[in-house]
């Protein structure tokens, strides 16, 4: 793997992403003149694109960054490229979490405290903040549960993971069924995946608690490559299997618990970029890392301009004499639609191939 090769792989997915960030800024239901934008920075058109679209857009590309990265890593280091970011039960922490602020109706922190202190962040999400410490805490207690002999290891982690989303699936079904109905709707809305139109300051914590995470796993991607050979010929390197392994998984869960609480459940981005890259780069994590994350932001940015234009656009084509349709669909059903059936096929081309997955 030349530095030219890696160079120009990213800086085509870079710009692919890139134009993918402006698409989903540009458009959307209501039409919008940049040359107004730029012009006039007071008008309706500059409000909409600065105050809403950009937002939205860079959100994307937070999120879609953090689980294609996420994605990449736990496939190598579970050696299973069915694997997701949402294996370790940081989806279950974060839906609980999220699903008992929904159900309370808290819609902000500041509700929550009170105060001057009430005041001070009144409008943090408390939806967010409550889905980001239950993904901590699903963590701690998956990486805990995880431990044999004083050992985490993956598989343990692994089943640990599956069984807590389990119990977080019961306990969110039982919630739901407690809650009333509007209460309902914004929940199964939450769980969904959806992104929002953040604020700029949130969007600079969220951006800053991602280069710290996906920079961890960037820097680790050397020792992922060994770690694939299985521990004992990693160890045989020189790489140290146990603390190498803890700081990738933390730094996963990190950036996927950073992620969820802004988003909700957005499947299959952390599943198929990585795997859709991995096919075309091959595995080396030094190249195949930083794609999986430019590729994960660039997918979700037009998952999302789909996801908003996809009811409008449809409502004039099948029926262009029925009022328009506003609603958007959450971004989360948009990435089910295009990548399901899409690993479905791909799986089965390679199958048919005999080709190891």
């Amino acid at each position: 793997m030349t530095r030219a090769r890696i160079a120009g792989v990213l800086g085509a997915l870079a710009v692919a992403t890139l134009i993918a960030l402006a698409l989903s800024a540009t458009f959307g239901q209501f039409p919008i003149s940049l040359s107004r934008v730029l012009s006039d920075p007071s008008s309706q058109d500059a409000n909409i694109f600065w105050e809403l679209r950009v937002p939205r857009a860079l959100l994307a590309v937070i999120v879609g960054l953090a689980l294609g990265t996420s994605g990449c890593v736990l496939q190598g280091l579970l050696r299973n490229p069915l694997a997701d970011p949402f294996v370790l039960g940081v989806s279950g922490g974060a839906a609980l979490g999220a699903t008992l602020a929904l159900a309370v109706g808290l819609a902000s922190v500041g509700a929550l405290v009170g105060g001057s202190v009430g005041e001070a962040i009144g409008k943090v999400s408390a939806p967010s903040l409550f889905a980001f410490l239950g993904s901590l805490g699903a963590t701690a207690l998956v990486f805990a549960a995880g431990k044999v002999g004083g050992r985490t290891t993956p598989y343990a982690a692994l089943l640990s993971g599956v069984i807590f989303n389990a119990f977080a699936s019961a306990a969110i079904t039982c919630i739901k069924t407690l809650s009333a109905p509007e209460r309902v709707g914004e929940i199964l809305y939450w769980l969904a995946g959806t992104l929002t139109y953040e604020r700029y300051p949130t969007l600079g914590i969220a951006a800053v608690l991602q280069a710290v995470a996906v920079g961890t796993m960037w820097a680790y991607a050397g020792r992922l490559n060994l770690l694939t050979l299985g521990d004992d010929d990693a160890a045989s390197l020189g790489v140290p299997v146990e603390r190498t392994r803890m700081i990738l998984l933390l730094a996963a869960s990190l950036s996927v618990a950073g992620a969820v609480a802004l988003s909700g459940l957005v499947g299959f981005v952390g599943l198929i970029v990585p795997h859709v890259l991995r096919l075309w780069l091959g595995p080396d994590q030094r190249l195949l890392l930083p794609a999986s994350a430019i590729g994960g932001a660039g997918f979700l940015a037009l998952s999302d301009l789909l996801a908003r234009v996809a009811l409008p656009v449809a409502t004039r084509v099948l029926h262009p004499w029925t009022p328009l349709i506003q609603k958007e669909l959450p971004v989360g059903v948009i990435t089910a639609l295009l990548g399901g059936p899409f690993f479905l096929v791909l799986l089965h081309r390679r199958m048919t191939r005999d080709v190891p997955l």
